[in-house]
């Protein structure tokens, strides 16, 4: 008997959809620090908050919107989170430097296991990113 899923296998896994604090801020950080492009326009409410946008990385696609207490849907606060987003790159080195240098928060300097160049870090809007890259071989990093 078919599942439900059948069909949709060429999707990538579950689709993340964050929820952010200054929405506006986090797609043009987004955009500079890991190379998304934004889909469409994004949708904004009559308050001015964006309900809606999508941003295309090079692995896949993300959406986010801004925070709506009166729905339950708030944004990290205080280094909790809940999800890690896994984003594979082409150079570890080069997206951890860039995203922090963009104002990210470095959580776990570069180390090479399980196959990978991985680093993790905190956004500027709370989310945990972890990256994971080709082995180079080269040194793994714990500080700047």
């Amino acid at each position: 008997m078919p599942t439900p899923y059948e069909g949709n296998l060429h999707r990538a896994g579950a689709l993340p959809y964050l929820t952010v604090a200054r929405a506006r801020d986090a797609i043009d950080w987004y955009v500079r620090a890991f190379g998304a492009t934004v889909v469409g326009d994004p949708i904004v409410m009559d308050d001015g908050r964006i309900g809606h946008a999508e941003l295309n990385f090079p692995s896949g696609m993300v959406y986010l919107a801004d925070e709506f207490p009166e729905m339950g849907l708030t944004a990290p606060v205080g280094g909790a989170t809940s999800v890690s987003l896994m984003l594979p790159v082409d150079d570890t080195d080069a997206v951890l430097a860039h995203a922090r240098e963009a104002g990210g928060t470095v959580e776990r300097w570069i180390t090479e296991s399980n196959g990978h160049r991985n680093a993790t870090l905190i956004d500027p809007f709370g989310h945990r990113w972890m990256l994971a890259g080709p082995l180079t071989g080269g040194p793994a990093t714990d500080t700047q």
